[in-house]
């Protein structure tokens, strides 16, 4: 079980990569537990998670997600990726950087 962490400024747009990203995982037969949440929720989520993503958008928030997220890894989604709400190439740089590709 992977458990990913998206987090945006408010969680509208990233809901979307949510269901394009558990889609995705669905497909390749893995079993993920995929959520987003706004920035302020992050530090209540990121004990439950195995990786945060950001959102392009919150891309600025970065050194502080790391800060929080401690040895887990912190990334910001791949922008055109993002813009293309392709769930795949999002869910495989989550599992490239897990080491689980």
């Amino acid at each position: 079980m992977v458990r990913i962490l998206l987090v945006c400024s408010a969680g509208m747009s990233t809901s979307f990569m949510v269901n394009k990203m558990k889609d995705s995982a669905k497909e390749k037969g893995i079993e993920a537990e995929i959520w987003a949440v706004a920035e302020a929720e992050a530090a209540d989520n990121i004990g439950k998670a195995d990786i945060m993503m950001l959102g392009p958008q919150v891309r600025f928030l970065e050194g502080k997600m790391k800060a929080l997220a401690g040895d887990k890894p912190v990334t910001v989604i791949d922008m055109m990726a993002y813009g293309s709400m392709n769930g795949a190439k999002v869910l495989d740089q989550a599992l490239g950087l897990l080491g689980m590709e």
